[in-house]
C-alpha cells in the first residue's frame, strides 16, 4: 500500500504522523511485553549496566516497558528485559543469607 503524501494537507500529515508515532509506540510495548514473558517474578537474573560490571539480582516487578530488579547489594534497577539473562542455579547452591526458608519434608 503506497500513500502519496504529496497530496495530503498539513492537517492530514499531522494526523498521519500522530498515527505512525502511536503505532510505533504500541509495537515497542508489545515487543517489551513478549520479552518480559520470558521471565517471572522471583527469577534470578543478571545484567550489565553501561560502564559497570555484571550485576545479579531478583526480578521483583513488571513495569510498562521494563522490569524492576533488586540486586544482591540492595540496589533497585529498572531494566529493559532485552538485556537480562536468567541465572542458572548451580547444584548445592547455598541459600544462607537469602529469604529462602528450607522446609523439612518428612
Amino acid at each position: 500500500m503506497k500513500i502519496d503524501i504529496d497530496q495530503l494537507t498539513e492537517a492530514e500529515l499531522i494526523d498521519l504522523n500522530h498515527r505512525i508515532v502511536e503505532r510505533l509506540r504500541f509495537l515497542d510495548q508489545m515487543r517489551a511485553h513478549v520479552e518480559m514473558l520470558e521471565f517471572k517474578i522471583g527469577d534470578r537474573v543478571t545484567f550489565q549496566p553501561p560502564g559497570r560490571g555484571q550485576l545479579e539480582g531478583m526480578l521483583t516487578r513488571y513495569n510498562t516497558k521494563t522490569v524492576t530488579v533488586i540486586t544482591d547489594t540492595g540496589q533497585k534497577w529498572n531494566v529493559s528485559p532485552a538485556v537480562l539473562s536468567r541465572v542458572k542455579p548451580t547444584k548445592g547452591t547455598n541459600t544462607a543469607g537469602s529469604n529462602v526458608v528450607p522446609l523439612n519434608n518428612r
